[in-house]
């Protein structure tokens, strides 16, 4: 099976100021979130990727950006609208100041399954089709690649927390738990029986334990007794 690897797109300036961005179009990383991205594709530049795919949104084009300017060789950009960032409707542009007095802000945050955003998308439709978007790009890069492909799939805060939720079996109303920063990594290994989540919401540390042994295929099935790990 591939492995992906979810990265959040680095800080930008609505980041910064407090401002759900949504889609509004314009939004680049500060430079807080150019140094993140460049420190994201430093850490991945010991990975040959096959692949990245990105939310058309500029801020995840410009992380995009710098893990590709580190693959050597340099695999190809793909855009992706299934992994664009939530349609949040009226909220778009606002403050999570304001948007905090909503009604509409606890369902948020105890209750997503029941969100609808006023003038936007369900969260139950976020989720599903950024869910459809990485496992359709899962299964073609195995595909063409092979069962040790790694790729990566550069997107948004609340995309990347319900994909995670979906790997993990987890209800979309707990996915709240789920912390994803600026510019992190965390890794999801899809096969037959279920998906296996490797990491969440990191910063630092070694990635050469993905690159594949040649001739071996990571097993889709799960070690007893948690297994003896990476050898890298």
């Amino acid at each position: 099976m591939a492995t992906v690897v979810l990265v959040r797109h680095g800080r930008t300036t609505a980041n910064a100021d407090g401002v759900l961005a949504g889609r509004t179009p314009g939004v680049r990383l500060d430079e807080t979130g150019r140094d993140q991205a460049d420190r994201t594709g430093e850490r991945l530049a010991v990975v040959p990727l096959v692949g990245v795919v990105s939310s058309p949104l500029e801020r995840c084009r410009e992380t995009s950006q710098a893990i590709l300017e580190r693959q050597d060789p340099r695999p190809d950009l793909s855009l992706e609208d299934g992994i664009t960032e939530c349609d949040y409707g009226d909220w778009q542009g606002r403050t999570l100041k304001d948007l905090a007095k909503e009604d509409l802000w606890k369902v948020v945050q105890s209750h997503p399954s029941a969100v609808t955003f006023p003038g936007g998308e369900s969260m139950p439709t976020m989720q599903a089709r950024s869910v459809a978007a990485v496992r359709g790009n899962d299964a073609a890069f195995e595909a063409e690649h092979g069962a040790g492909a790694v790729w990566a799939a550069v997107a948004h805060g609340d995309i990347i927390k319900a994909i995670l939720a979906d790997a993990l079996g987890q209800h979309l109303d707990l996915f709240q738990r789920i912390a994803v920063d600026p510019a992190s990594i965390s890794i999801v290994r899809y096969a037959t029986a279920r998906p296996t989540v490797l990491a969440m919401n990191t910063h630092a540390g070694d990635l050469s334990w993905l690159v594949a042994t040649p001739g071996t295929a990571p097993s889709g099935d799960a070690a007893v007794g948690g297994g003896a790990g990476p050898s890298a």
